[in-house]
């Protein structure tokens, strides 16, 4: 069996809001201060943050500390030491539930983690190629020049997914390798690339579109699901998405037939206190409409912007808020179970092995857990994804 994800419409498709409310300060119960980390200042999920805080100090009192973070180590180490109960993260906090690319180190392991909500805007994370090489899909990446960010597992693994999604593989292309992200923009503006995985809104988008090359996003047909399984086996994260905010032009008249995936991803430890996940996520979901202006992107926490069918299992007391609700299905349910399995057969198999003397060399390490991850999981008829 495989971590599988339905595209966000179909989570919703067919469910009528089982409630039309506005949380009230009388019956929503929350710490006075909440900590949590966050992406640097600045940051799109910063700024959302820190809006959604001034929300529920103006309106239940409650004041929240952000933690900023310029990488990953920083914003995930806190929510792992108890330093605080809540991270507004990234994919990588995919990548440590799962256990792998940092996470596989001796230091990190799978982490135990779980989702309150997330937030799906209106852009996209896609392959930005430049305009001027006749690119319509991703099948017409074959032979082109397309970078690959050193140290970087989430950009190229999305690159990745691209390429899977036309059918091709690093194989197909020439693989030009930048020592960072930026970087690797200035390769394509100076023709020294052509494709390189971003944020459609991001300032380097920008920048290719701006110059004499251009830029061009590949259309990606939602309806092809052969291209969505090769694209989803490599980054089960992602979905199908209407994209009417990206540089060269997009917008709700010219909408880029894309992908995304959800950000800011709210997460906590499993062990997090039921109360304070339960009434955070009665905020942000009742009262969307009150904040969702407050800064870009604050209307992707809204309900119907919710996937209730992805890859990282939800916080046991946002399950029973969307049972009481009324909008929690046996199909949700059915995919939560299976990915509480596999979370749980994933640590398991974390602790065996990290009780069985492993080896010393932190690359020797990592490969053994990887080996002993995919065995775990291939016992109980799951895809490991990740090798």
């Amino acid at each position: 069996m495989k971590t599988s994800i339905k595209p966000l419409a179909a989570s919703a498709l067919g469910l009528t809001l089982a409630w039309n409310a506005t949380a009230s300060a009388d019956d929503i119960n929350l710490p006075r201060s909440i900590a949590m980390t966050a992406y640097g200042t600045g940051s799109a999920g910063y700024t959302q943050m820190a809006a959604l805080g001034n929300h529920l100090q103006n309106n239940y009192g409650s004041s929240v500390r952000i933690l900023p973070g310029e990488n990953d180590v920083a914003r995930m180490t806190p929510l792992k030491t108890g330093r605080v109960p809540l991270c507004s993260c990234g994919i990588a906090s995919y990548y440590g539930a799962e256990g792998v690319f940092m996470f596989s180190g001796p230091d990190w392991g799978p982490q135990d983690i779980r989702v309150i909500a997330t937030s799906q805007a209106n852009f996209g994370l896609g392959l930005a190629v430049a305009g001027d090489i006749n690119v319509e899909t991703p099948a017409d990446l074959e032979g082109k020049r397309i970078a690959y960010i050193r140290g970087d597992d989430a950009l190229n693994i999305g690159t990745e997914a691209f390429l899977a999604f036309g059918g091709l593989s690093w194989d197909d292309v020439e693989r030009v390798e930048f020592p960072g992200y930026g970087r690797s923009f200035e390769g394509i503006i100076g023709n020294q690339a052509d494709a390189a995985f971003t944020m459609t809104v991001a300032p380097p988008a920008q920048q290719l579109a701006a110059s004499p090359r251009g830029i061009t996003w590949p259309h990606l047909d939602p309806d092809d699901s052969d291209a969505w399984g090769r694209f989803q086996e490599v980054a089960p994260y992602f979905q199908p998405h209407r994209v009417t905010v990206a540089a060269g032009g997009h917008d709700d008249d010219n909408p880029w037939i894309g992908a995304s995936y959800p950000y800011p991803i709210l997460v906590a430890n499993r062990d997090a206190d039921e109360d304070m996940v339960r009434n955070l996520l009665r905020v942000l979901i009742e009262d969307n409409d009150q904040y969702k202006d407050a800064a870009p992107g604050l209307a992707g926490w809204s309900l119907d912007n919710q996937n209730m069918q992805w890859v990282i299992p939800f916080h046991e007391a946002a399950v029973e808020y969307y049972k009481d609700t009324g909008h929690w299905t046996d199909e949700m349910q059915e995919h939560q179970d299976m990915l509480v399995q596999r979370h749980r057969t994933i640590r398991i198999a974390w602790g065996d092995y990290v009780s069985e003397d492993p080896p010393r060399d932190e690359d020797a390490f990592r490969e053994g857990w990887m080996e002993a991850r995919a065995a775990a999981l291939e016992d109980i008829g799951m895809d490991p994804i990740f090798r």
